[in-house]
């Protein structure tokens, strides 16, 4: 066993049940270059958790084994707690334009959940392929509406696949979500041949995709780029402050900017002398969330 004493900085790319996988910032001949690590027992009696993205220090490297211990992690500039990621810079949703076909409301959610994270939200369209040109357009401008310009990307034809690889380069962290099948796994593969991650397939009944996804895990990109490969789920949970839903409507938002309310408490449900305007295509959905998160009952669409 060969014992290095001199400590190194990395950071935690993947989890894997109490241990952590560290790759080192500086590549070197005589240390690997990915650590699997333990914690420094302070940490442990702290209860200092630690997560993928984390920034660390490691000591007593086991050369021969790939082995360490991490002894210190540094403060965090962004945590996300679904999926719990540290130090991201942006938040990619993925949706696919067909198997499984577009949910507005489950898209919505999956928006408002990157939204919550107050950093940059990329929209990426995958599976464009599967769209007539006419429907795809539609469906680009509709969320243009919404307040996202979509990127389309495709793993069969190659569309969008250096521009979305460019976008993400830019970003030092980027986090890949959204719901199981939409092809999140095929496009890390596409961007990073060498990955060769196992894909599944999507419920012909349920249009729903299986979790092949089991745990957040690092990719390195280009340069110091990284990208998150997150395990799929197909209903966030919506945030939990009515007051606070506003502003993670983009278009409410842009309202709101141009011509405020001038009420400070107002929810924005057709309260007298609200001046929001309800004709924008997620109105529904943004008043349906208010009231669910309010627990006001609306009446039953039976007889």
């Amino acid at each position: 066993m060969v014992v290095d004493q001199s400590a190194q900085s990395g950071m935690v790319v993947a989890l894997q049940a109490n241990y952590l996988e560290v790759e080192l910032d500086q590549v070197s001949e005589l240390i690997p270059s990915r650590l699997l690590c333990t914690r420094r027992m302070r940490l442990s009696h702290r209860g200092k958790a630690v997560y993928v993205g984390d920034r660390v220090r490691v000591e007593a490297i086991d050369v021969s084994h790939a082995r360490a211990v991490v002894s210190h992690v540094e403060p965090r500039v962004s945590f996300l707690t679904r999926p719990p990621v540290a130090n991201a810079t942006t938040v990619v949703v993925a949706l696919a334009v067909d198997q499984p076909a577009f949910d507005p409301d489950q898209a919505s959610r999956f928006l408002l959940t990157a939204e919550r994270t107050s950093l940059v939200v990329q929209l990426v369209l995958t599976k464009t392929d599967l769209l007539e040109p006419e429907k795809l357009e539609r469906l680009r401008v509709r969320l243009q509406a919404w307040g996202y310009p979509p990127l389309l990307v495709s793993t069969g034809s190659g569309l969008g696949l250096s521009e979305l690889k460019q976008s993400l380069a830019g970003s030092s962290l980027s986090v890949l979500c959204g719901p199981s099948g939409v092809g999140k796994s095929s496009l890390l593969n596409a961007l990073i041949p060498e990955l060769d991650l196992r894909i599944g397939a999507v419920s012909g009944r349920l249009q729903r995709g299986r979790h092949t996804t089991r745990h957040v895990e690092l990719h390195r990109l280009e340069g110091e780029a990284r990208v998150a490969d997150t395990p799929g789920f197909n209903r966030p949970d919506l945030p939990n402050d009515p007051r606070n839903l506003e502003v993670l409507f983009p278009e409410l938002r842009a309202q709101l900017e141009s011509h405020p309310c001038r009420f400070r408490d107002c929810l924005h449900r057709d309260e007298p002398g609200c001046g929001v305007t309800r004709d924008w295509e997620r109105y529904p959905i943004y008043r349906r969330a208010v009231e669910d998160l309010l627990g006001v009952s609306r009446p039953s669409r039976g007889g």
